[in-house]
């Protein structure tokens, strides 16, 4: 599912069989003779249509969710990251400059953790940035233990905030449409085109694949906006590059 684009061709090409294989069947199998018998399947066909398009919204509807809090997750990291930069100033002069050094890189792994598209890239900012997790929270840990006050209790408060957030982004990037849905929209898609091309008076090519195009078009919209690293339609880290511009100005 992290490539729409295939999941477009290989839907399209295994509706649009489908269809013909509906009108092979009527054909040579068994052809519907009597009028009652065509319309009780166009009534089968009908609701069959009905149970596709909502499973389809439901599975829009799941997958425009998860879009939502990805960059809901996306605007409440840069803002605690934004908030521990802050709060590193109540931290002893040295710590304070080590740790706003850290939260910089920490905050451009970040920025690349949603323009990389390549799965081994990412696997190579995920380790950056567990790295940079350690360090900086042993920086605000030595601090801590140097001068525990209130003061610097706030910024490890901040900091740890920081760390919470990437975990939670983490956990909205792998809550995807479960394969058992999609398994469903296949199977039901697939039977509502045997049908179509069942139900058919006539061989039909393009009307076959107009309908299979439709379908294999609103599949490819779910899967592209439920595709965090995949799709086109993908979390833009602005308020995280917006963030990093103003840190280099401070």
């Amino acid at each position: 599912m992290d490539f729409p684009f295939i999941l477009f061709a290989v839907s399209l090409v295994a509706l649009w069989l489908s269809a013909h294989v509906g009108d092979f069947l009527r054909k040579t199998v068994r052809p519907l003779k009597e009028e009652q018998e065509r319309e009780d399947f166009s009534t089968v066909l009908s609701a069959a249509l009905t149970l596709l398009a909502l499973i389809l919204a439901f599975s829009f509807s799941m997958a425009i969710t998860r879009y939502d809090l990805r960059k809901n997750y996306e605007e409440a990291e840069a803002n605690a990251i934004g908030t521990a930069y802050v709060r590193a100033e109540l931290l002893p002069a040295a710590d304070a400059a080590k740790v706003r050094e850290l939260l910089r890189r920490y905050l451009d792994q970040r920025v690349l953790f949603y323009r990389l598209p390549g799965e081994l890239q990412l696997r190579q900012v995920d380790t950056d940035t567990a790295r940079l997790q350690t360090e900086l929270w042993s920086a605000v840990r030595v601090a801590a233990a140097t001068q525990p006050t209130p003061t610097v209790a706030l910024a490890v408060s901040g900091m740890n905030d920081v760390l919470n957030a990437q975990g939670y982004t983490q956990a909205a990037w792998w809550n995807r449409i479960p394969i058992a849905a999609w398994g469903l929209v296949a199977g039901i898609a697939i039977c509502c085109h045997l049908l179509l091309g069942y139900c058919a008076h006539k061989t039909n090519t393009i009307l076959f694949l107009v309908f299979a195009l439709v379908v294999s078009i609103s599949i490819f919209l779910i899967a592209d906006i439920d595709s965090p690293h995949g799709g086109v339609i993908r979390v833009l880290p602005q308020n995280l590059a917006a963030l990093s511009r103003s840190l280099q100005a401070y």
